[in-house]
């Protein structure tokens, strides 16, 4: 819940238990917010116009930034869009950016804001201070809005300040929490040499259970191969240093069958699975895989590093669409994973 004081107490009605709004003197209002998001993250919102488009201002407008030069001295400028196509612009200069810290600019009604909003607005400079606090996985955004005299601080209050701010922050937590989901399910795939695929994935689910998920025929089989045509009627798993893995895949389009195979070379529940791996079809097409999976806060890394005995090996696995398959193929583990959770 949202508290406010400003001349006197008074409850403000928009917000969340993560909210706070109080006037820490008759000329400053200070606005509070926790958000689900690492620090670097909401930074990166809150200063890149790709990104301030997406949620700047209250719900129901639209924001069109047209500058936006992040140093000190550089100035910004942003026009905020109403449902009936009224325009607000705003804007001011920086006066301190300490990546991803905090930044320091002032804040003006831009030409015209005056005549749309017909309203008698603060005469004096308004500086706003924005501090971003990490919390591990978390943030705590504080503004501090400081102006001229407690009679701007006032106009500024009966304008509707404190309830558009904390509007706009609920459009940014709604923003972060899209960002926070697409980085958690986004595959990066790097190539550290000529012979070499590295795929990292990160799921909302705990190491030992991702590694459950990988290592037992009757998980593998409902997500292994990506694809809704192609269905595992084969699953056998021998976990040890030494046994073997075996998946078939049927595909239904067309009625043939893709053989997947390898050993197990070396296994540390739930930390590392060490395995060749050959695609039956093709011979001399073995290659080794590390699984690594690293866990924080509740999130599971994976890293699969992938080792080829030559480049054309490589380069071939690369042209046959990999990645788009393994990324059909993690996409089902998540959702097997979502599953499992549940019931636990």
């Amino acid at each position: 819940m949202i508290t406010c004081t400003s001349y006197k107490p008074r409850r403000n009605k928009m917000g969340n238990k993560n909210d706070a709004t109080d006037t820490q003197s008759d000329r400053e209002i200070v606005i509070t917010r926790v958000f689900n998001a690492p620090r670097e993250l909401v930074f990166k919102a809150w200063t890149e116009a790709k990104h301030i488009e997406q949620w700047w201002g209250p719900k129901g407008f639209t924001t069109r930034v047209e500058q936006m030069d992040l140093r000190p001295g550089g100035t910004w400028r942003y026009v905020m869009c109403g449902s009936d196509g009224t325009e607000y612009p705003v804007s001011g200069v920086f006066k301190e950016v300490v990546p991803p810290e905090r930044i320091v600019a002032t804040d003006q009604f831009d030409e015209g804001f005056e005549q749309v909003v017909k309203v008698d607005l603060p005469s004096g400079t308004i500086v706003t201070t924005a501090i971003f606090e990490d919390l591990d996985d978390k943030t705590r955004l504080t503004l501090r809005i400081m102006h001229s005299t407690a009679e701007d601080c006032r106009k500024h209050e009966e304008m509707g300040v404190i309830g558009g701010w904390n509007s706009s922050v609920d459009c940014l937590d709604e923003f972060l929490a899209k960002m926070v989901a697409e980085q958690r399910n986004r595959l990066t795939l790097t190539l550290p040499s000529d012979r070499e695929i590295v795929v990292t994935r990160v799921f909302n689910a705990p190491r030992q259970l991702v590694f459950e998920a990988w290592t037992k025929p009757e998980h593998v089989k409902h997500w292994f191969g990506g694809c809704t045509n192609m269905t595992v009627t084969v699953c056998e798993i021998d976990l040890r240093v030494g046994g073997t893995w075996r998946y078939v895949l049927h595909d239904s389009s067309n009625g043939t069958d893709h053989g997947f195979s390898g050993e197990y070379r070396e296994i540390v529940p739930p930390e590392r699975l060490v395995s060749t791996e050959r695609y039956e079809p093709i011979p001399n097409s073995d290659h080794l895989n590390t699984l690594t999976l690293t866990e924080q806060d509740g999130l599971t890394t994976l890293h699969i590093h992938i080792q080829y005995p030559s480049v054309e090996q490589r380069d071939g696995h690369l042209h046959s669409g990999m990645e788009m398959g393994m990324r059909d193929t993690l996409n089902r583990l998540e959702e097997l994973l979502e599953s499992m959770a549940s019931k636990c």
